[in-house]
C-alpha cells in the first residue's frame, strides 16, 4: 500500500480508482467488509482501490471539546487498512480551509482531479462539502455529470446494533472492554512507554509498570483483567486506569501488575490487550484493605485469563463479521 500524505503528494494524481471515504477510527469489523468491496470493485473495473481519510480527525478542528477519544493510534490504523490490501491510503490534512470546501471543488479537484475517481462507494447518509451541502442525489448527478459510478451501502447490524466506530468508542469509554470486541473484531488495546512512578505498588506487595500511553486512547477508570506483551512475550496481568483515590492523587496514571514478573523494565514500551474490566476504581480507608482488595483482582484476573487468549493480529484480519443486512455494508464513521 501506498500511502499519500497531502494533496501534493508527487504520487498524486491517481488514475482510475475505486474510492472509499471515512475517518475508519478502528477499523472494525464493518470498515474491514467496506474494503472488501472496495477491493472488489477495483479488481473488477480495473483500477486501483483508494481509502480517503483526514487527519486529524475532522471534530478536532471543528470542534475540539467535542472531539472523539480515538479506537486506536493512526500507525495502526493504517497498519490495518493496508493488510486489508488497500492500493492507496490518502490520509488528507484537515484544516479550516478544508472544512470551508464547498462541495463541487471537493468533487472536481480532489476525487476526480487528484483521485482519479472512476468509482465511489459511500455510506446512505454521507454528506460533505461546506455545511455538509453534499449528499447522495448531489453525488449521482456529479458522477452522471463527470462519468464516475455511485455506489450507496446500507447498515448492517449484528443482533440489532449497526457497527459504528461511535457505538464502539461508547463501550470502551464505559469499560465494557469484552462487549467491543465482537465488534471490533479483536481485543482493544493500548501501548505505553514505562517510567518511574511513586513505587506506591512495590510497598504494598503488588509493584507496577506505570505507563505513558497516549492520552486520546484510554479506557474509562477502573481495574481490568489484560494480557501484557512484554519482551517478546504474553503475560497475564491487572491493570489501574484511574486517580489512585487512596492516596488522593490527582493526576490521572496507567498501572500494570504483571503477575509473576519481578524485572526492571523502566524506558521501554509494553502493549495491553483488554480482555474484561473486573471493577470500579475505589476509595479506600487503608493500605491494607486496598492490598487485600488487589490480592481479590488479581485472583480474580487469573481465572479469566486461564481460559483467554487474545484475537491477534492474523486472525482479526480473518475474522468475518456474522451480521445481517443482505450483504450490504456498514457506516464508516
Amino acid at each position: 500500500m501506498k500511502i499519500v500524505r497531502n494533496l501534493e503528494d508527487p504520487l498524486l494524481p491517481l488514475k482510475n480508482t475505486v474510492v472509499t471515504i471515512g475517518n475508519f477510527d478502528g477499523v472494525h469489523l464493518g470498515h474491514r467488509e467496506i474494503f472488501r468491496r472496495l477491493v472488489a470493485a477495483a479488481r473488477r473495473l480495473g483500477g486501483s482501490s483508494a481509502v480517503l481519510t483526514f487527519v486529524p480527525h475532522p471534530m478536532e478542528v471543528l470542534a475540539p471539546h467535542r472531539a472523539p477519544r480515538l479506537i486506536n493510534t493512526y500507525a495502526e490504523k493504517e497498519a490495518l487498512i493496508e493488510a486489508s490490501h488497500i492500493d492507496f491510503l490518502v490520509c488528507a490534512p484537515f484544516t479550516a480551509e478544508t472544512a470551508r470546501m464547498p462541495a463541487p471543488r471537493f468533487v472536481e479537484e480532489v476525487l476526480v482531479g487528484k483521485l482519479g475517481l472512476t468509482h465511489l462507494i459511500v455510506g446512505y447518509d454521507y454528506r460533505f462539502g461546506k455545511g455538509r451541502e453534499g449528499d447522495i442525489p448531489y453525488l449521482a448527478e456529479k458522477g452522471k455529470e463527470m462519468g464516475f459510478g455511485v455506489e450507496i451501502l446500507k447498515p448492517i447490524s449484528k443482533g440489532g446494533q449497526i457497527y459504528s466506530s461511535t457505538f464502539i468508542r461508547k463501550l470502551i469509554a464505559e469499560g465494557k472492554v469484552a462487549e467491543a470486541i465482537p465488534f471490533l473484531g479483536r481485543n482493544f488495546k493500548l501501548e505505553g512507554w514505562v517510567r518511574p512512578g511513586f513505587r506506591r505498588g512495590r510497598m504494598i506487595g503488588y509493584p507496577t509498570a506505570n505507563l505513558i500511553p497516549d492520552p486520546k486512547i484510554l479506557p474509562g477508570p477502573g481495574v481490568y483483567a489484560v494480557k501484557v506483551r512484554c519482551r517478546g512475550q504474553i503475560r497475564d496481568g491487572v491493570l489501574n486506569i484511574g486517580y489512585n483515590p487512596t492516596f488522593s492523587q490527582n493526576e490521572l496514571s496507567v498501572e500494570v501488575h504483571i503477575l509473576d514478573f519481578a524485572e526492571t523494565i523502566y524506558g521501554e514500551k509494553v502493549r495491553l490487550f483488554f480482555v474484561d474490566r473486573l471493577r470500579d476504581e475505589t476509595h479506600f480507608p487503608s493500605r491494607e484493605e486496598l492490598r487485600a482488595a488487589i490480592g481479590q483482582d488479581v485472583e480474580q484476573a487469573r481465572r479469566i485469563l486461564k481460559t483467554s487468549r487474545i484475537i491477534e493480529y492474523r486472525e482479526y484480519l480473518e475474522a468475518g463479521d456474522g451480521a445481517s443486512g443482505e450483504g450490504n455494508s456498514h457506516e464508516r464513521d
